[in-house]
């Protein structure tokens, strides 16, 4: 059983004693949850039920839950957008910068709660952290910790002779851009020269790889979209081919098959949004409540990916891995 399964079991357990109901009687209350990149299957979308049965709401008789799945399709999120507002939901819950700005432009009486925003204040959804304003509140992914440097960092641990990679993103998304900022001045600090390769639909998987082929990159750096992991089976099998380890921010790309991945705690991110709900239930304003920032950060190895590269992982980094697949 991996680390995080465990984890994750002992959470279950710990959860079974049944909480206090959080509503006695009258109509469940309704949460609508945007999805763009995960799913209602997903173990993120576990942990907000359970979140959500933490604080006293049963499903059914506390609340129902009003899942919209975008399926990494940015044009489909106004339409979904528009029918949870059109279903007059109590909150939207988001798991996207995307979804967040197309939600927010569509209402600003439905309370938003994001649970994966990467910026909310430099994308200008929120005034500050401390004083969000308006009907925005939630968890913030950004946070102090420097990561594009540390899996940068992590790619030269396993393979020191790294002095090419490429950066793939997505020009339409509205972070990506400062990232590629901030990872300007990093690679030559590192003595590695970075290439980037900007792709914004699965139909351009084609052309990008063929420029990171020709940018003779050893190593592929994949900016967070959701467009790139609705599609990962097709960018994994690229890199495969290519023989290029990528590394990711979120732990869902090694359980897929990518080499290594180094960010946020995802399930944590839609556990403590789940108490954001409970809150805004309980009366609170959204322009009350501080956005929280990423605490938990966790770092995913596929060791299978590994050898099939023919790449050796240092002992001290495995060491230091919250889940390693093998």
């Amino acid at each position: 059983m991996r680390r995080r399964e465990f984890i994750s079991l002992l959470g279950d357990a710990a959860a079974w004693p049944l909480p206090a109901p959080a509503q006695q009687a009258g109509s469940p209350r309704r949460v609508g949850v945007l999805l763009v990149g995960l799913s209602p299957e997903s173990k993120e979308a576990k942990q907000f039920r359970l979140g959500l049965r933490d604080a006293g709401y049963f499903e059914g008789r506390d609340v129902v839950i009003e899942w919209r799945f975008a399926k990494g399709d940015y044009d489909r999120v106004p339409e979904l957008v528009a029918d949870l507002v059109k279903s007059k939901v109590d909150v939207i819950v988001e798991d996207s910068t995307v979804g967040t700005q197309e939600t927010r432009r569509a209402t600003s009486a439905i309370p938003i709660v994001m649970a994966l925003v990467l910026d909310p204040v430099g994308s200008g959804l929120i005034s500050s952290l401390a004083h969000p304003g308006g009907n925005i509140t939630g968890l913030s992914m950004m946070t102090t910790v420097d990561l594009n440097a540390k899996r940068l960092q992590m790619l030269k641990q396993v393979i020191p002779e790294l002095t090419r990679a490429a950066v793939l993103w997505n020009p339409d998304h509205p972070f990506h851009a400062k990232v590629i900022e901030d990872l300007k001045p990093i690679g030559p600090s590192l003595s590695m020269d970075l290439s980037f390769v900007g792709m914004r639909t699965a139909e351009e998987f084609g052309a990008a790889f063929a420029s990171v082929s020709r940018s003779q990159a050893q190593a592929l750096y994949v900016v967070e979209d959701p467009i790139f992991f609705a599609h990962h089976g097709t960018l994994l099998k690229l890199a495969s081919a290519a023989q290029l380890p990528t590394i990711h921010e979120l732990g869902r790309w090694p359980e897929a098959g990518a080499f290594m991945s180094y960010g946020p705690d995802l399930q944590d991110l839609f556990r403590r949004a789940a108490s954001y709900v409970d809150r805004i239930f309980k009366g609170a304003q959204p322009a009350d409540l501080p956005v929280m920032q990423s605490t938990q950060f966790e770092l995913v190895i596929n060791l299978n990916t590994a050898r099939a590269l023919g790449l050796t992982v240092p002992d001290k980094l495995l060491a230091t891995a919250d889940e390693v697949i093998e």
